[in-house]
């Protein structure tokens, strides 16, 4: 006999979920960015996870993706990104606008790799 978990409690991914999964990289993005203190660059690499049955069709409308990215991350300014909790608003807006350019449900989650403002 299998305990459920408590509510609220993720359970977790089970293997097969895991191995129907795939990883599609994106090329990284550098985003020039005003402050006061002069122009500052903002690096951006990301993951995007789907299942292995929506890989084709995302990979395909890839060049969407970045577009809606590229238009979402210039439109910040450095004070957007001093709060610490930043990062994670900015990448539920972002995939939130993914969703929108691939077809919802297409793209699992973004997984940020790099976010480095110099």
């Amino acid at each position: 006999m299998t305990e459920e978990a408590p509510e609220g409690v993720d359970s977790g991914e089970t293997a097969e979920d895991i191995a129907n999964l795939a990883f599609i990289e994106m090329e990284p993005i550098v985003i020039s960015l005003q402050s006061p203190s002069g122009i500052r660059h903002l690096r951006f690499r990301a993951q995007l996870e789907v299942d292995l049955a929506h890989q084709a069709e995302v990979e395909k409308v890839l060049p969407r993706v970045v577009d809606v990215l590229n238009s979402y991350l210039r439109a910040l300014e450095v004070k957007d990104l001093s709060d610490p909790m930043a990062l994670p608003k900015l990448r539920a807006q972002m995939l939130r606008r993914i969703n929108i350019a691939t077809g919802q449900g297409r793209v699992r989650d973004l997984l940020i790799m790099d976010f480095v403002l110099n």
